[in-house]
């Protein structure tokens, strides 16, 4: 049982974006904040439920995901303000001479990671969903804030497609089918919130660069995208075209070598490895430097 819980080549989790590896502290930090967040919806939405057991228990593991989320926040922070730190003071976009990681390779991994966790909220499309809906097993996320009648009967939503001449677009459906999408939507608005504030650490450093989500359409392996290949700026390209570029948008084997490689354990006090600016404060807001430990 264990062995299958935790995944394999052999016998895989269902969820894709589980089976992916974690090898290193860029990858952790990016699966705690897109991929816990995906976490933080699904239970929104079971904290919905009419099931008092279920809906108390969500409330509880919330308050989990929120930490797990900050851990993979600030990370990100970070890894950029080291990197932009070194881009300033060496006057170049390329810092990896520098033992850091460059803001294109922390762009690729962004797009991975985001493009399987936006994944895990499955299709467009659902009556499954639609069905726990109506029996009150599941609500929307911030269900409370809704000005609908909330019961969705006559109501509908606009949801993505793909339009005759195999170009993204969208298309109508009942609201009721339309729930994955509509809690896709509010993941998407909320990880903008944290790309925006990386984003504030490039800007008040003067820097013109700027990191930002990927089309919804990238790199999907679930939904109506799976059937097309598209770059993170949602223009729809052939499969052939894909298999040329998709280095120029995901992890390379040589990306992920690199990464693993600052991967170095620091020993000495007041010091930190060279792809990752200090915390802000230490525990219990002592200073970065504080001596924790006395052996005697």
């Amino acid at each position: 049982m264990l062995h299958r819980n935790s995944g394999s080549d052999e016998a895989p989790r269902i969820l894709g974006a589980f089976n992916e590896e974690t090898p290193d502290w860029l990858s952790f930090f990016m699966f705690t904040y897109f991929t816990d967040r995906d976490g933080k919806y699904q239970l929104g939405t079971l904290k919905e439920s009419a099931f008092d057991p279920l809906s108390r228990t969500c409330e509880f593991m919330l308050k989990e995901e929120a930490h797990h989320m900050f851990v993979g926040t600030t990370g990100i922070d970070r890894v950029v303000e080291r990197t932009v730190a070194l881009m300033t003071e060496h006057d170049t976009d390329d810092v990896s001479a520098h033992g850091a990681i460059s803001l294109k390779t922390v762009q690729k991994y962004l797009n991975f990671h985001y493009s399987v966790s936006v994944d895990l909220f499955g299709s467009e499309t659902s009556t499954n969903v639609a069905n726990y809906f109506t029996a009150g097993l599941k609500g929307r996320w911030s269900e409370e804030r809704r000005k609908d009648d909330h019961r969705l009967t006559s109501e509908a939503i606009m949801v993505d497609a793909i339009t005759g001449d195999g170009e993204i677009g969208q298309t109508e459906v009942a609201a009721l089918v339309g729930l994955n999408t509509d809690l896709r939507q509010e993941y998407i608005s909320d990880c903008q919130s944290g790309v925006n504030r990386w984003n504030r650490i490039l800007d008040e450093a003067g820097l013109p660069q700027r990191l930002k989500l990927p089309s919804v359409a990238f790199n999907r392996k679930v939904g109506v995208f799976a059937a097309i290949q598209a770059t993170p700026d949602g223009v729809v390209i052939s499969e052939d075209e894909w298999n040329r570029r998709q280095g120029e948008w995901l992890p390379t084997a040589v990306d992920k070598t690199f990464v693993r490689s600052l991967m170095q354990p620091v020993h000495e006090r007041g010091k930190i490895a060279s792809w990752i600016a200090p915390p802000r404060q230490g525990v219990n807001g002592q200073p970065f430097d504080y001596d924790y430990v006395h052996l005697r």
